[in-house]
């Protein structure tokens, strides 16, 4: 009872800042009939343009300045310098994840003594969690702090004349890609990170949860970065694959490495084996004799 509460609200949680993100992108945008600069921002924003967009848009254009102009890089030094940022939250949401596994014989026992009292299983499953130091909800953070961070690269995008024009290989940043390229690799891409968590921990609960809501993002993402402005969709796309190698590294490697120990335990057991079959056959070869 209290492991399906807790799948339903991370569910309904990510489902909420999803839907929270699609409407803020794509229905509360103000009109903008002439050209902007970062300056405007500035100098006649509103609290949010003025304290948060304006800020982007001017690291955007710097970044730009350090690239001979090219905004397509711009967005990539923007999204190495967030995700770093939220390395640590991202550590130990893969810490949290670990204990959980850990975890999981205490938490079937728990189920099972108090299957008919779900109030002591929620008790004891949270001193449980509370002991081995395992926040649940841990896998939201980074999706959440996100949030915004992605929201004011689109505000920026937008009223900045000079990335709304840019050109950056075949695509020009605040329109959307004609050939709907990006969109689809923005697509595969998120499906690709998500399909790695999954198998890197197959026995994760926190996975299994979330399942469902993690096959629909790759779907979702299609039908966002469809008519979004390429910049966008071209974040995404540098966002996924920064996380492709991250989770690489710190799930597929370290499970790798893992095997190889797993095997040589079983190698060893089996030597000792070996060796007290041996000892118990010289054993009985000296009882005859005597």
């Amino acid at each position: 009872m209290f492991f399906s509460r807790l799948a339903s609200k991370r569910k309904w949680l990510v489902l909420f800042s999803l839907v929270t993100l699609v409407a803020l992108l794509s229905g509360c945008m103000p009109n903008t009939d002439h050209a902007t600069t970062t300056e405007d921002l500035k100098a006649n924003g509103n609290w949010w343009e003025r304290n948060v967009v304006y800020y982007f848009s001017y690291s955007l254009d710097t970044f730009a300045d350090w690239f001979g102009g090219q905004y397509g890089f711009a967005i990539l030094l923007m999204v190495i310098i967030v995700r770093t940022l939220i390395l640590p939250l991202t550590l130990k949401q893969y810490r949290s994840s670990k204990a959980m596994q850990a975890i999981q014989p205490e938490l079937q026992e728990i189920r099972k003594k108090f299957a008919d009292n779900p109030q002591k299983q929620q008790e004891e499953t949270m001193k449980l969690f509370q002991q081995n130091k395992v926040n649940p909800m841990a896998g939201c953070l980074p999706l959440l702090i996100q949030m915004p961070i992605f929201i004011a690269l689109y505000n920026s995008i937008y009223y900045n004349s000079d990335i709304k024009t840019h050109e950056f290989l075949w695509l020009q940043l605040g329109e959307p890609d004609q050939w709907h390229i990006l969109p689809i690799i923005a697509a595969i891409t998120t499906y690709v990170q998500t399909k790695m968590m999954q198998k890197a921990q197959p026995d994760n609960p926190q996975m299994q949860m979330m399942n469902t809501i993690m096959l629909i993002f790759p779907i979702l993402i299609l039908v966002m970065a469809w008519n979004f402005p390429s910049a966008l969709p071209l974040y995404w796309v540098y966002t996924n694959i920064y996380t492709i190698v991250q989770n690489y590294f710190l799930y597929v490697r370290n499970a790798d490495k893992k095997e190889p120990k797993k095997e040589e335990g079983g190698q060893n057991q089996g030597k000792g084996g070996q060796k007290k079959n041996k000892g118990k056959g010289k054993a009985a070869v000296s009882s005859k004799n005597k």
